[in-house]
C-alpha cells in the first residue's frame, strides 16, 4: 500500500485527516463530533480501532471538537506540543496520562517506516503546527491555518509529492462579506488564514518536479468557492510561466461534508 491519505473534512466546520502506511494508521485533528468522524472513516473503510495515534495541530474547536470523545472511545494516544496541551486540556475532557504524549515542535517520530515531523506555523493559537509524513523517499505535507508561508514552513513542505495547502478566502469576497471588521482583520493578518492569491504565490515556490497533486483546503463557506480558488491559482501559475496540460493540473478539491478519495502518495 505504501503511504496514503484521505482528508475526512476540511473547513471551519471541522477538520480531520487519516494517513496510513502498511502497518499504521494515524489521525490528524478531530474537529468534528466523534459520531461524524466514525461515519466518515467508515466511508473510507477505516475503523477507529485501527488508529495508532492522533496528532493535533492546534486547539481551535474546528480541530479538536471530537478529540476527547474519539480518543477515549478507541483508546488512542494523543500527540501535541506542551503549549497546545495546556490550551486544549479543559476542552477535551479526561485523557488517561499514558495516552498524553508531548511532541515538541520540530520533532520527528517514527511509526514503522512512516516518519511524522511537526513544524511551526503562524496562526492565532498557542503553538500551532503543521505536519509532514515521509516514507521510502515520498512525502505528504499538511499545511492549513497559516497566516503566511514563513521560511520555516517553506523549508518544511517544499518538495512534497502531495501537498494539502490552505486556500481559505477570496480577499474581495471577505472584505465585502458580512463578518465584523475585527474578524476580517484577524483572517487577513499574519496569524489568520491564507487567501487564494497567497496560496497561488506560495505554490509557485513550493511545487517542484516531484509535486504531483495539491489539495486546496480549509476553504471558507462564506468567502470562497473551489472554482474561484482554482481559477485564481491557475492564473497565478500562468503569470509565472507555469503551464499544465488539462489532465496534468495538480489542483484537487477537499470538502467540508465528505471525505476525499484515498490518495496513494507514491503514485506518480
Amino acid at each position: 500500500m505504501g503511504l496514503r491519505f484521505t482528508n475526512l473534512s476540511s473547513g471551519s466546520t471541522g477538520n480531520a485527516t487519516i494517513v496510513q502506511n502498511d502497518e499504521h494508521t494515524v489521525l490528524i485533528d478531530a474537529g468534528l463530533s466523534a459520531k461524524r468522524i466514525d461515519q466518515l472513516m467508515a466511508e473510507r473503510g477505516v475503523s477507529g480501532h485501527e488508529i495508532d495515534a492522533l496528532f493535533v495541530t492546534h486547539e481551535h474547536s474546528d480541530h479538536i471538537k471530537g478529540l476527547g470523545a474519539i480518543a477515549r472511545k478507541y483508546n488512542i494516544a494523543i500527540y501535541a506540543n506542551e503549549a497546545t496541551w495546556g490550551a486544549m486540556e479543559k476542552h477535551v475532557g479526561t485523557i488517561a496520562p499514558e495516552k498524553r504524549t508531548i511532541m515538541q515542535t520540530g520533532e520527528t517520530l517514527s511509526f514503522g517506516n512512516m516518519r511524522v515531523t511537526s513544524y511551526p506555523i503562524s496562526h492565532d493559537a498557542e503553538e500551532p503546527v503543521g505536519y509532514t509524513f515521509a516514507e521510502d523517499g515520498y512525502k505528504l505535507s499538511l499545511a492549513t491555518d497559516l497566516g503566511y508561508v514563513s521560511d520555516k514552513v517553506r523549508q518544511s513542505i517544499i518538495d512534497s509529492d502531495v501537498l494539502v495547502l490552505e486556500s481559505n478566502h477570496d480577499t474581495e469576497m471577505l472584505r465585502m462579506g458580512r463578518y465584523p471588521w475585527n474578524i476580517k482583520r484577524r483572517i487577513l493578518s499574519d496569524v489568520g488564514h491564507l487567501s487564494n492569491v497567497a496560496a497561488g504565490e506560495a505554490l509557485c515556490e513550493l511545487m517542484t518536479d516531484r509535486t504531483k497533486r495539491v489539495y486546496l483546503a480549509h476553504l471558507s463557506l462564506d468567502h470562497n468557492v473551489m472554482d474561484l480558488a482554482k481559477l485564481t491559482i491557475n492564473s497565478i501559475f500562468e503569470n509565472n510561466g507555469i503551464f499544465f496540460k488539462r489532465d496534468e493540473n495538480p489542483l484537487r478539491d477537499t470538502y467540508c461534508d465528505r471525505a476525499t478519495p484515498w490518495d496513494e502518495v507514491r503514485r506518480r
